[in-house]
């Protein structure tokens, strides 16, 4: 197991992380090498001109998830996981009103260039072979010398695969010596079974080959913090959602009706709370907000609102401690991390690549997983809830209308994160054996993403995206 918790929850922007961040790195990755060529390096200045080639669901669905300024962002340096968005906002304005890309700038070495949107090379019905979502950038000197080029492959989550890399780079993000390795539940469950570890603590065990545990435990706590003041800037937002469908926010509205009804949060109104939580977080998202890859962005709002079941609703959560609330969210995103592994190394979490359940499904499964330990579920319970909530999302269809991450994505995720819930306390009913295996339902996800239409996975070719008049 050589993927971090930090690899699988990464602070970002809205409104995807494969199409908004995952580009964004890309191209501030291109510029970075061209930054350490052989020849002695900074040839960031000997740039006349860039182009850009946008590939399959990138293309397709590119205009709607921000991956066009994404691309302009990251050629000037801007990091996803650092960038306000005061400063995109800031940014594309100039951008669109001079048409000069900053090249390098927040690298230390700015070279302005001309380039816009109108500029890029489309091709949305072209699919290359490793990945729908794909895209190729060139550097040229003055004199129209090729200087760099590279294709560039966001496989899901932010996760981002050059065509130079082998196939194994995209599993591979460190040192792949940790003590309790593992690609399958099957191994998974050997390790918590044999050293009589749960999963939140094998998981921790891996995570200290690359971090001290303080490291590791403020780094959980910060994205915590990033869901928790994603959600509470969302509920502070009004008016209509950003793109052509003019989308009502109603998280605003909802939290208000919730106080007004449910003052001293009565278990009864659970799901409401739930509901909000989900919807909060992915309005913030579909507006371009900050917010955690979780295991995507489309899917982000899943893991915060199973969360704030977990310490709101959770065992002790009423009267829990500052350091039991800590304690509560680290066990929570370390064991879903460690379900989210198994996605990533056996399947995928791209919607382009298998559909929305490979985002909404996975974040689900995880979520359901996460919460099962915090209430008590040995590591055969969390494997059997990570099941539960994964086999009744496969199939789904990632189908967004207009290609904005709005309709369904929103509501979508706080369906599965109810089902989240009813999945951990199923198998909380149970004593953790179960007919189908979690490695199972991965391999069948990954096996119906394969057969699943190109229409059904983040092209806005199908669906609910041809079948509503946009208006």
């Amino acid at each position: 197991m050589t993927i971090s918790v930090f690899d699988l929850f990464s602070v970002g922007v809205g409104p995807s992380s494969s199409h908004t961040v995952g580009p964004m790195r890309a191209a501030r990755r291109f510029v970075q090498e061209l930054l350490v060529q052989p020849e002695g390096g900074a040839v960031v200045e000997d740039v006349a001109a860039v182009q850009v080639e946008l590939f399959g669901s990138l293309s397709a669905t590119g205009s709607g998830h921000g991956t066009f300024t994404a691309i302009l962002l990251g050629l000037e340096g801007w990091a996803a996981e650092e960038i306000l968005p005061e400063q995109v906002d800031e940014r594309i304005a100039a951008m669109e009103a001079t048409g000069i890309v900053q090249l390098g700038a927040q690298l230390g070495h700015r070279n302005d260039i001309t380039l816009r949107v109108a500029d890029f090379i489309q091709r949305p019905l072209t699919h290359l072979e490793r990945h729908s979502n794909a895209m190729t950038l060139r550097a040229v000197d003055a004199q129209d010398k090729l200087l760099a080029e590279e294709t560039y492959y966001s496989v899901g989550g932010g996760f981002v695969v050059a065509d130079s890399e082998n196939s194994s780079t995209e599993l591979s993000t460190g040192d792949p010596q940790v003590p309790y390795p593992f690609r399958t539940s099957a191994e998974l469950m050997a390790h918590c079974r044999d050293a009589g570890l749960s999963v939140s603590e094998v998981m921790l065990a891996n995570e200290r080959a690359h971090r001290s545990e303080d490291e590791i435990l403020d780094g959980i706590w910060h994205l915590w913090e990033v869901m928790e003041a994603c959600k509470n800037s969302a509920l502070q937002r009004e008016g209509p959602l950003p793109g052509g469908l003019k989308v009502r926010r109603r998280a605003p509205d909802w939290h208000a009706k919730l106080w007004r009804e449910d003052p001293d949060r009565s278990y009864a109104y659970w799901q409401e709370w739930v509901n909000l939580v989900a919807l909060a977080v992915n309005e913030e998202n579909a507006s371009g907000g900050r917010v955690v890859t979780a295991p995507t962005n489309g899917a982000a709002g899943i893991i915060p609102a199973v969360g704030f079941y977990a310490t709101h609703y959770g065992p002790g959560a009423t009267f829990a401690k500052p350091e039991d609330k800590r304690r509560i969210v680290t066990t929570y995103l370390l064991t879903a991390a460690a379900i989210g592994v198994l996605y990533k190394e056996q399947a995928s979490i791209s919607g382009a690549e298998v559909g929305c359940q490979g985002e909404v499904g996975s974040a689900s499964s995880m979520a359901a997983a996460g919460l099962c330990e915090i209430l008590g579920g040995t590591p055969q319970q969390v494997e059997n809830a990570a099941e539960i909530a994964m086999e009744h999302n496969l199939g789904l269809t990632c189908d967004p209308i207009s290609g904005l991450v709005q309709v369904p994505c929103i509501e979508r995720n706080a369906i599965a994160a109810t089902k989240a819930i009813n999945a951990a306390r199923m198998a909380l009913m149970g004593d953790g054996e179960h007919r189908v295996t979690l490695d199972d339902v991965i391999n069948t996800m990954r096996e119906t993403g394969k057969d699943m239409s190109h229409k059904y996975k983040e092209t806005a070719l199908g669906g609910l995206a041809v079948n509503v008049v946009e208006c």
